[in-house]
């Protein structure tokens, strides 16, 4: 495959190309988004279908199916269904803080084949699930996954890809969320359709595949050659270097990887060190803000509740999933904008323009939905030119989602972190982003009973507010070796005075920043 050196301003060089093994080996790893996605849209879907309400949720099927004068907004307010929607990410960010030391001490790969394995016993428990303590166990299980495969997926990507494509490369694990949250729409308005009122089982058993492809994925990858070094395995990890660069003179990079790990090593307390140590602090609060301002924009609320929030606007049930599965089409081909992009134009320019289209359409949905169903929530019919409106605004939205703050608010926190605090500060990016993606799937049919479409002003004002700190705060990691991103820190005109200059220089950094040439 195509590929180039990397020349340093002094003459020194890293030899390499973009290798066919490494672009398997990062698609495969990539495939860890894919139960992450697929939960996401399956979700929503199930607690659509009759049969699943029936048999779990009575009291939201007397609501939704039985009582026609019912409150729009407040049809599906309970919160023991939320609990079931919410527990996964609650149990994720526990996980993910158990990951984070997996990752360290046994490697990216093993805390990969971990998270398959979780989510595949969670799967065929939800699958074989007669009791609702049954259902919410098995959501416990897929949610341990989910966290083991989020803490380590984004690192490896980062770790194991050439910098020049690190963002595209590290982009393919936003896709194969996007993949996931497509399937699991198919597979919902699929088995919808099944007699019998058994399909909610397929849609959860369902959540066994995408286990299986990130389980036998992880078994056949390499670990990545800045883990193999940080575990003592240096032989081995300058023989994976040779050959994910395509050459054998890897001595620069190589070193730079040793200097790097050895320096991680004088850090005894990396969680303590990212708290406490001022030159981390523009580090901690990237890994803190930028997954709690994703979860704001409110789009796994379209996302995993897609259906559910269709109904409520008046469609019926095959029609609610159909249109989950446009926005789950529309997310798919959307995020390939942000794989061509992400390196070409550079982060900033994507989350910019995806705030500014977020801002506008999550009004424009407030607008409409109001307009339709003002405060009380009761309308008689939904027309259909102003259901396609409705629908069109949402797939706008959920693009512009998809190209920015999707992929990127994975990608960003992921190659920001020097080595010796990048698990913890991993750590600190997942566990934050289950927290605030477990309490606004709490709270949010609450918050639509109760705020009706004033909720999508609420959201809408959290991305106005956001896109002020990517303008002002987040800087561009376009084309920067991930070993010499603490250059980034020291140009910023907000975070520079963070970066005690003396203290970074005398850190191992290797060579000066590189160009392409």
């Amino acid at each position: 495959m195509a590929g180039g050196n990397f020349i340093a301003p002094d003459g020194g060089e890293y030899p390499g190309k973009l290798t066919r093994y490494v672009a398997i080996t990062c698609i495969m790893a990539a495939m860890g988004g894919l139960i992450f996605g697929y939960d996401i849209g399956i979700s929503g879907g199930v607690t659509s279908m009759t049969p699943f309400l029936q048999r779990f949720f009575m009291s939201v099927y007397r609501k939704e199916s039985l009582n026609i004068s019912t409150n729009q907004y407040c049809k599906f307010d309970s919160q023991l269904l939320t609990v079931f929607t919410s527990s996964l990410y609650l149990a994720a960010l526990v996980a993910s803080v158990v990951a984070s030391h997996v990752s360290k001490k046994h490697g990216r790969k093993l805390t990969m084949f971990l998270g398959g394995l979780f989510f595949l016993i969670g799967a065929v428990l939800n699958a074989a699930a007669f009791h609702i303590t049954m259902l919410i166990l098995g959501r416990i299980l897929l949610g341990i996954g989910v966290g083991f495969a989020n803490q380590s997926v984004p690192i490896y990507l980062s770790e194991i890809a050439p910098y020049k494509y690190r963002g595209t490369f590290n982009v393919l694990f936003q896709l194969a969320i996007t993949c996931g949250i497509l399937l699991a729409n198919i597979v919902n308005y699929g088995t919808n359709k099944i007699s019998g009122g058994w399909g909610w089982r397929v849609s959860l058993g369902g959540a066994a595949v995408p286990a299986l492809v990130i389980l036998f994925s992880s078994i056949f990858l390499s670990d990545s050659p800045s883990s193999l070094i940080d575990r003592g395995k240096a032989e081995e990890a300058e023989q994976l270097l040779k050959k994910i660069r395509g050459v054998d003179n890897v001595k620069a990079e190589f070193k730079d990887l040793v200097e790097a790990s050895e320096a991680s090593k004088k850090v005894e307390k990396p969680w303590e060190n990212l708290r406490k140590v001022r030159k981390y602090r523009p580090q901690l609060i990237l890994s803190i803000m930028i997954p709690s301002f994703q979860q704001l924009t409110g789009i796994n609320v379209v996302m995993f509740y897609a259906p559910v929030l269709f109904q409520t606007l008046g469609f019926k049930s095959n029609a609610s999933l159909m249109s989950a599965v446009i926005t789950g089409f529309v997310n798919v081909c959307a995020t390939f904008i942000s794989v061509y992009c992400t390196d070409k134009y550079g982060r900033r320019v994507l989350l910019l323009w995806g705030g500014i289209l977020m801002c506008v359409f999550q009004a424009a949905v407030a607008g409409l939905i109001g307009g339709k169903f003002g405060t009380t929530g009761v309308t008689t019919v939904l027309p259909q030119s102003y259901a396609i409106l409705v629908v069109l605004c949402i797939c706008v939205f959920v693009a512009a989602f998809a190209f920015s703050w999707g992929p990127l608010g994975w990608l960003i926190p992921s190659e920001i972190s020097p080595l010796e605090v990048r698990s913890a500060a991993q750590c600190v990016t997942v566990s934050v982003n289950m927290f605030f993606t477990f309490g606004v799937a709490q709270i949010f049919l609450k918050m639509l009973c109760g705020m009706k479409f004033g909720l999508f002003i609420f959201f809408a004002a959290f991305v106005f507010i956001m896109t002020l700190f990517v303008y002002f705060y987040v800087p561009e990691t376009k084309n920067i070796p991930i070993e010499e991103m603490s250059r980034v820190w020291r140009e910023h005109p907000h975070w520079k005075k963070y970066v005690d200059d003396d203290d970074a220089d005398s850190k191992p950094q290797g060579k000066p920043a590189m160009e392409m040439v």
